[in-house]
């Protein structure tokens, strides 16, 4: 029922690929029905199936709970996405801060 994903593939897919491609050809069900039954607008629905926006905790929970896979897999899914869209934008100018093996200052009375 779902791919295989080839590591050699040039990106991670989008979580609307994966519902257009992989699930509803397979649910037998319009993409307007299945946001009927998710609860959230074909409008919404429309833009994460053309990978125009992302999948959010509350559609995650949505989809995991009406196709069985749990609200975890479609926020990998969108974070697996998001990090490697990030891997092309420049680094955080932030200095790195180190902790954990630094004692606290003492205070002197």
């Amino acid at each position: 029922m779902f791919r295989q994903i080839d590591l050699a593939e040039a990106h991670p897919p989008h979580p609307g690929e994966v519902l257009r491609e992989d699930i509803l050809p397979h649910l037998m069900l319009s993409r307007s029905e299945l946001a009927r039954r998710l609860g959230v607008s074909s409008r919404i629905l429309g833009e994460i199936i053309n990978e125009r926006r992302a999948v959010t905790l509350d559609v995650a929970r949505r989809l995991g709970a009406a196709l069985g896979q749990g609200a975890r897999y479609w926020l990998s899914l969108q974070a697996q996405y998001d990090l490697w869209c990030a891997a092309d934008l420049a680094p955080a100018l932030v200095e790195p801060i180190a902790w954990g093996k630094r004692r606290p200052p003492r205070h002197l009375s």
